[in-house]
């Protein structure tokens, strides 16, 4: 019995090992695939020429170069696999795709389904409202507050409005520019996410001299890239990547083309610092 057991761990961590070889099933079919989002810019989104682009789609393509370079493929596929906020850690988990590369928030229940890389951010929910119109999360009662749907960010204002005893509708949106464009037109009183995401849909609005973005930050979030589960020599190339671009400040070259000249926040210089793990 005791020697059927042992047969029947190592079979069983043989095949949890084989099912989350990712390298290898690179290395067999010449392609990488990275899931990304159309809708979560400056991290990850879509250009207007259909490209994939963002900060994070970035680091991707880094991980990219030290697949192909370490276990010598010579002309690896990158396949960009576009996902939503809500399927996203459901297309990594089943296999559709071997990278998720969005802003996706470090939380010990998502850890129950997929494995984390080092960080790759720190921002923070906050909220955009009309000028005027907003000082305090006290003036939100009675009002309609938008939200991405099933994000970290809607858990957040759930549980901070509930906790100050604030009533207001919550209003799940589909996308952040359907936020935006809900707080423009005046069917919402705000919209809550991520500041790097309000600060760049802000810039991008037409509307944006009758929008304000708030100073408060409501939460930190940190960011990192979604690995499959168990697959160890994946998460391991993964790291040294990234600590390679901390470790080095090219990270800053890869900020800047999302981010434009402003130095990183406070937050962000330490996140570089501290994960810049040496060889």
């Amino acid at each position: 019995m005791r020697a059927f057991l042992v047969v029947l761990l190592c079979t069983a961590i043989s095949t949890a090992s084989s099912a989350a070889d990712t390298l290898a099933r690179a290395r067999e079919t010449g392609t990488l695939r990275l899931g990304f989002r159309v809708d979560a810019p400056p991290y990850s989104y879509r250009t207007t020429r259909g490209d994939p682009s963002g900060y994070i789609v970035d680091l991707c393509r880094e991980v990219a170069a030290g697949v192909k370079n370490t276990q010598g493929i010579a002309s690896l596929k990158i396949e960009y696999v576009e996902v939503s906020s809500t399927d996203r850690l459901e297309a990594l988990r089943d296999g559709r795709i071997d990278i998720l590369c969005d802003p996706t928030s470090m939380t010990m229940s998502r850890r129950a389904i997929v494995d984390f890389s080092l960080p790759t951010f720190i921002d923070g929910a906050g909220v955009l409202h009309r000028v005027n119109e907003v000082v305090r999360l006290e003036d939100l009662r009675g009002k309609k507050i938008g939200v991405l749907r099933s994000t970290t960010t809607e858990e957040v204002l759930k549980a901070t409005l509930a906790q100050l005893g604030i009533q207001a509708e919550i209003v799940p949106m589909q996308t952040h520019p359907d936020g935006v464009r809900n707080l423009s037109a005046g069917k919402i009183d705000a919209y809550f996410a991520d500041r790097g995401i309000l600060s760049y849909h802000v810039f991008n609005s037409p509307n944006r001299s009758g929008m304000k973005l708030s100073d408060q930050y409501f939460t930190f979030e940190t960011y990192a890239l979604a690995l499959p589960r168990g697959d160890e020599r994946l998460r391991l190339l993964v790291d040294a990547t990234l600590a390679e671009l901390y470790r080095t400040d090219r990270v800053k070259e890869i900020y800047a083309r999302s981010f434009g000249s402003f130095p990183p926040d406070q937050f962000t210089r330490a996140l570089f610092v501290i994960n810049g793990v040496p060889k």
